[in-house]
């Protein structure tokens, strides 16, 4: 570690993954990345968003040369195999082996296609994460999956493959649009509805220094990073494949990435997912799974986040309902859902955390939720 680098405000360990909260890409950051590559080879993999902003400064840093610098064009449409086919094809043409090391720089898109990348690129080398978007810091860069989005759904091509380091600087998110901030946040109020009332009062607590209009206060910032990779990693390491209680973190996802896809991914993923959350408490309520104060809390919090209720642009019922069938959770041909029971529980919480729910009842919540 270099003379003036500070040690992380939190460090982390899950499934071999080293995650460090609060290490600077200046400093200790850099360091650890370092340490990581173990002089391997590096191909540093970013967007052409936050390419110029934080992997070009990073490479240069650790010394990597042009050639083996790799951008995609940014946003959710562009997660599919042709990039990833143009970057596992870049990186043979440019005669990386086996003793590579992918080192992703950026949010939830960049982190999925470049672990997926490494993953599959010669039968699987190590990733990196750094994410700079809030909802990779809590949510994408955590727990190992990786993928690339499809025509018939997303997330549907893909592999489970760890990071060897994860380092989240609360730094980089004053670059970061508010909007995307406020998407990275949805993920956080799902943290807290899946996990107690306690972690949902802190979050809405400190809503208002994560939205400040200078940027959220770096020290709040670093608490709910942490707070949030904690409870992930908490879940990950009980059930690393999802056969059980990770099915949990996909509450609001069923609905959400129906929603993500019906907009052509105009929509960013934690909108859709807030909007996703709502329509599923609806629907826990209507089954009685759920206490029947579950969707206001969820409409309050998502609203005090500055989070949508409602798609943003024109879309029906069936449209979501069609793009759930292809949801990576079916079963059997149907589609399982990880519902909320109330704040801190979870329904079918006995039975894998899934539950089947039919066309018309699907269908009612999500009209009720368009239309309120």
């Amino acid at each position: 570690m270099s003379e003036q680098a500070t040690p992380p405000s939190a460090e982390l360990s899950l499934h071999g993954a080293r995650i460090l909260i609060g290490a600077s890409l200046d400093m200790a950051g850099m360091d650890a990345i370092r340490s990581a590559a173990k002089g391997a080879r590096i191909a540093i993999v970013s967007d052409t968003n936050v390419g110029p902003l934080h992997a070009t400064p990073l490479a240069g840093r650790l010394g990597v040369p042009e050639s083996d610098r790799f951008q995609i064009a940014a946003g959710e449409v562009n997660k599919n195999r042709i990039e990833w086919t143009r970057l596992t094809n870049g990186m043979l043409n440019a005669g990386f082996g086996r003793d590579s090391v992918v080192v992703a720089v950026g949010g939830g898109v960049v982190g999925d296609l470049a672990g997926f990348a490494a993953a599959t690129y010669m039968r699987g080398i190590p990733v990196i994460q750094v994410p700079t978007s809030l909802l990779a810091m809590i949510d994408a860069a955590i727990g190992g999956k990786t993928g690339v989005d499809t025509p018939a759904g997303k997330n549907l091509v893909g592999a489970f493959h760890h990071p060897t380091l994860v380092v989240a600087d609360p730094a980089v998110l004053k670059t970061l649009p508010p909007r995307e901030l406020r998407s990275g946040l949805a993920e956080a109020l799902k943290h807290a509805i899946i996990t107690s009332q306690a972690e949902l009062d802190w979050l809405l607590a400190n809503a208002k220094a994560m939205l400040h209009a200078e940027g959220p206060d770096q020290a709040v910032a670093g608490a709910l990073i942490e707070r949030n990779v904690r409870i992930k990693a908490a879940v990950v390491a009980r059930d690393e494949k999802e056969s059980g209680v990770r099915k949990s973190l996909n509450f609001g996802h069923t609905i959400g990435h129906a929603i993500e896809a019906a907009s052509d991914y105009a929509m960013l993923h934690g909108e859709s997912i807030a909007i996703g959350m709502r329509v599923e408490a609806m629907i826990a309520e209507a089954l009685g799974l759920a206490a029947p104060t579950l969707a206001e809390q969820v409409t309050v919090a998502a609203s005090a986040l500055e989070l949508p209720l409602q798609p943003l642009l024109p879309m029906t019922a069936d449209a979501v309902l069609a793009a759930t069938r292809t949801d990576k959770k079916a079963r059997g041909g149907a589609v399982e859902y990880a519902l909320a029971a109330g704040v801190g529980t979870m329904a079918a919480a006995g039975a894998g955390y899934g539950t089947r729910v039919s066309d018309d009842e699907v269908r009612a919540a999500v009209v009720r939720a368009f239309s309120a």
